[in-house]
């Protein structure tokens, strides 16, 4: 069974090593509440700057749960290749799912996209939840397979302003496409992998796309769901060029 991981906000030093800290709120919770952890348990602790630290649960108590840290291992589980991926905007389990899937796909970072059809984002402080809720995820994907930095996910951009901004290769998977990923020569990180919303994206994005220098690319005979595309396209780049050779 994998050792449980929590993710620590605050910036963790070599100094903590053979201290008790107080975890905070939301891991405590999750430790005690979630996985039942007991005082004398092990743990995982990583604050998402690089490598992880091993730690004991020592006190467990309402208000009050600590561990001792142990050691630190500075293990990286990141890909070798930069992918971003540019996820238009989905419903809230689709866009949900497409985070999670991208964050254990080693994706380097995440830029949600506005276009003529993603779904709706709301205004002011409803869509500032949006985003802290979708940078949960990515905490929460690292805690679970084993990422000890977490990739960002940036506050939402519109599609064809993004796509002229964004310097580097970069591919777009269109239904219909007559070039596959695999037929594509390796190229030079960082790339961008942009991903339309449950329509697809519009011929005009589509378009503007191909203007800004885009790869058009099949992700084969059939048509995917926004959240599988994602995953698909991402899975595919690391076979192809990243660390699931």
């Amino acid at each position: 069974m994998a050792m449980p991981r929590f993710y620590f906000p605050s910036a963790l030093t070599r100094e903590v090593i053979g201290q008790s800290i107080e975890l905070p709120a939301a891991a405590a919770h999750h430790a005690v509440r979630v996985v039942r952890l007991a005082v004398g348990d092990a743990l995982t602790l990583f604050d998402g700057t690089g490598g992880e630290y091993a730690a004991t649960l020592v006190r467990v108590e309402r208000n009050d749960v600590a561990a001792r840290v142990d050691s630190f291992d500075p293990v990286e589980r990141e890909s070798p290749f930069s992918v971003t991926l540019a996820q238009a905007i989905a419903a809230n389990d689709a866009m949900d799912y497409a985070v999670r899937k991208a964050v254990e796909l080693g994706v380097t970072a995440l830029q949600p996209l506005v276009t003529e059809r993603s779904a709706p984002l709301p205004s002011g402080e409803r869509g500032d939840k949006r985003l802290a809720h979708w940078r949960g995820i990515a905490v929460a994907a690292c805690e679970q397979c084993g990422r000890n930095r977490i990739p960002p996910v940036a506050p939402p951009a519109p599609w064809k302003e993004w796509l002229l901004a964004w310097k580097g290769a970069a591919i777009v998977p269109v239904p219909g496409a007559t070039t596959s990923l695999a037929a594509l020569p390796r190229p030079a990180p960082p790339i961008a992998i942009a991903v339309g919303p449950e329509g697809g994206f519009t011929e005009r994005e589509i378009d503007a796309a191909r203007a800004a220098g885009w790869q058009a690319v099949s992700l084969g005979p059939r048509v995917l769901r926004t959240e599988t595309a994602a995953a698909a396209a991402l899975a595919a780049v690391q076979v192809l060029w990243g660390d699931l050779q």
